[in-house]
């Protein structure tokens, strides 16, 4: 059976051949029983019947080889890899080089075929990421319409947050320390004169070309940067607690795909999860609910309370179960009952906090600094956490209790008198 050979054009990037040593070339043969690691055959070992350890000469194989046609008849699978490296190493539009790197292509070929295959190929003109937009689709007017950078914070230089922004300066809108900070060092002792030689000319030309590809680099890194708004990383870090804790770890991994897709379509893709795992959660809910033999919503709720009173009574019978152990020792039993009693101190409502010399406290107003005192919030958080939830629900178009405490992770009663409070005021409206 004909497979695509995994490895590149450079023989060193190949594994030896198992019987005797050399580079392997193609077509070379693979044992489809020895694994895990691949048992590879040249030729002229496996017509020999080369038996080594656990395998054996009439084992089953497959014969690797790139020699068939992928996207148009006559260009293999080998030349398609072929052609792509060769762009990758000389450039986009510099033919002549990757027709001679190639070598079994003219320089007509070579751009007919990748302008044709890579270029204007309807199937890649699109990421893969990209999703369609259907008129029942619930992300239709765009996932989250959030711009972190429009007002980035303002660091001190060499503090701890500008190194968290990685040097960004918002009044340049620029990086102390570009990508490839040393680009320009292969440029600073080039001159052209009128004496040079058609040979230097180009050859000065074609170092200023390596510039500006690495350039075009610089600034598409910025781009996804500024596009995905990861300049101002507690905003977006603040982003990524607003999906459940399952959701997060998903979000990690698939951000290194965002380079692929604008950022409306990477947060399509990640709420789409979203959604798939909320209806999951549900599914798996009413699959509960028709294990107990219940039938209806309303007996649902009957079991809920119910299930929720027994966790109670729980709870109730493990802290017995602590006095009882505690009781016969007068010593143990004082210290948990001093345990007992500082917890519910620390639930006691505690005294206004004072923001004298809290920053932030100047950009309050009112009634907000009141709000924080009772709270007991510093500034900051409560504009983060105040942004947070305007930006949802200029999303969602509403915002119910529920999704502001999933949103930003503090205390329940903190973030409902958050809420009432922005409710009151006419900050945010409920769903």
């Amino acid at each position: 059976m004909d497979r695509l050979a995994s490895f590149g054009n450079d023989p060193f990037d190949k594994p030896p051949c198992r019987g005797c040593s050399s580079p392997l070339t193609e077509p070379y043969i693979k044992c489809a029983e020895c694994g895990p690691s691949p048992f590879l055959l040249c030729l002229q070992c496996f017509t020999r019947g080369f038996e080594y350890k656990k395998h054996e000469s009439d084992h089953k194989y497959e014969i690797m080889t790139s020699d068939f046609p992928v996207l148009e008849p006559g260009w293999t699978a080998q030349e398609e890899m072929a052609l792509l490296e060769a762009v990758m190493d000389c450039g986009f539009g510099n033919w002549q080089d990757v027709a001679y790197q190639m070598r079994t292509k003219t320089k007509e070929e070579c751009e007919s075929h990748y302008m044709k295959n890579f270029i204007n190929n309807p199937l890649f003109s699109s990421t893969l990421l990209s999703l369609r937009k259907t008129k029942d689709s619930r992300f239709a007017e765009g996932a989250i319409p959030f711009k972190p950078t429009d007002d980035p914070p303002r660091p001190t230089f060499d503090s701890v947050l500008s190194r968290d922004m990685a040097g960004y300066m918002p009044a340049r809108a620029d990086f102390m320390e570009e990508f490839d900070n040393y680009a320009e060092w292969d440029l600073k002792d080039i001159d052209f004169v009128d004496d040079d030689s058609d040979i230097l000319r180009a050859l000065k030309l074609a170092v200023v070309d390596i510039y500006h590809s690495r350039l075009k680099e610089r600034q598409r890194r910025k781009k996804i940067i500024r596009d995905h708004g990861l300049i101002n990383l507690r905003k977006f870090q603040m982003l990524e607690r607003c999906y459940p804790k399952e959701l997060q770890e998903l979000y990690d991994v698939m951000r290194r795909f965002a380079r692929v897709a604008g950022p409306i379509e990477h947060d399509k893709f990640i709420e789409s999860h979203a959604l798939e795992f909320e209806l999951r959660r549900e599914i798996h809910r009413l699959q509960e609910y028709r294990k107990a033999g219940i039938k209806s919503f309303c007996s649902a709720k009957v079991y809920e309370r119910a299930k929720r009173m027994r966790e109670d009574e729980r709870r109730k019978r493990t802290m017995l179960c602590d006095v009882l152990q505690y009781i016969q020792d007068g010593r143990a039993c004082q210290q948990w009952l001093s345990k007992q009693a500082a917890i519910r101190a620390g639930r006691r409502s505690a005294p206004p906090l004072n923001l004298t010399g809290l920053p932030g406290t100047e950009k309050l107003n009112e009634r907000e600094k009141e709000l924080c005192q009772v709270v007991r919030l510093v500034p900051g958080a409560y504009l983060e956490y105040k942004q947070a939830l305007l930006n949802e629900c200029r999303r969602q178009g509403g915002l119910r209790l529920a999704q502001a405490r999933a949103l930003i992770k503090i205390d329940v009663n903190k973030t409902r008198k958050i809420y009432d409070f922005l409710i009151k005021e006419g900050y945010i409206t409920k769903a």
